[in-house]
């Protein structure tokens, strides 16, 4: 049997997992004094609450080597290919620790997929290896497909601040003093390499919005795959860009709410657009 399995980052749904039978490693994040797991303690907008009411800046972790291991050990004992795609290893540590796990493993017949990416682009290299794992491709293919597809799996966004990025230690205080000023609103997207890049920088919503129809524009997309519009807390702003975007005549496929993991570092009131190029 070919398995496949996704950290918290990549933003599905616990339903949806069931439903494609892939499997969920959980990163916890921290508020205050207490931790949480998404779909377990933790839905989708209370992180946000949380941080609106009580002044905290949440933190994530890294799961343990032991989490790795026990699902890595069950496919060994179970004679099961698995294939996992893991937060970029340029904003965590979790590739490095699922590296070691499969060491400790001992077992060849684990692919570790360094995503190099994040929230909903880890969800559509996911589902492209699930729909070639229904239709009979082997694991090894299977891998490598998804890592030919992950250099054009995409994603820009705009943030209402870099405070939540440069508090998380995805970014530097030189780099989140772009959006210090006030109603400047960043753009950002995640390199080749897996960093947080900064493409722009906007004076209010609307322009953010301009800028991101402005990227979209004369982008070749790759009908094959789904464009996603995303948010993660407050939809006004992706109601706006999606409307902008479909009169442009852009087909969008669903709007997608950033979960917990993510989201404790973009903070509310991000948007933008996932996307695959040709």
């Amino acid at each position: 049997m070919i398995r496949i399995a996704v950290d918290s980052s990549s933003d599905y749904f616990l339903e949806e997992l069931k439903e494609k039978n892939i499997e969920l490693i959980p990163i916890p994040i921290t508020l205050g004094e207490s931790t949480y797991i998404e779909g377990i303690d933790l839905e989708r907008n209370d992180l946000y609450r949380m941080i609106a009411s009580g002044g905290h800046f949440p933190k994530t972790s890294q799961p343990s080597p032991q989490t790795y291991l026990d699902l890595f050990l069950d496919a060994k004992e179970k004679g099961d290919d698995m294939i996992c795609l893991v937060l970029s290893s340029a904003l965590s540590g979790s590739y490095q620790t699922a590296v070691l796990a499969k060491e400790m493993a001992e077992y060849d017949r684990i692919y570790l997929i360094d995503s190099l990416s994040a929230t909903f682009c880890i969800k559509i290299m996911a589902d492209h290896a699930c729909r070639l794992r229904a239709e009979g491709v082997g694991a090894a293919e299977i891998a490598a497909s998804v890592e030919s597809l992950k250099s054009r799996v995409k994603v820009i966004a705009a943030l209402d601040t870099l405070e939540y990025l440069y508090r998380g230690g995805r970014i530097s205080k030189a780099t989140a003093s772009i959006g210090d000023m006030t109603n400047i609103k960043p753009i950002i997207t995640l390199t080749e390499d897996g960093k947080i890049g900064i493409v722009g920088k906007c004076l209010g919503k609307n322009k953010a919005i301009h800028s991101i129809l402005k990227h979209m524009k004369d982008l070749a997309l790759d009908p094959d795959f789904p464009t996603y519009s995303i948010y993660s807390y407050g939809v006004d702003n992706c109601q706006k860009l999606e409307e902008k975007l479909t009169a442009g005549g852009l087909s969008l496929a669903k709007r997608l709410q950033i979960g917990p993991t993510i989201g404790s570092h973009i903070g509310p009131e991000a948007f933008g657009v996932i996307y695959v190029a040709k």
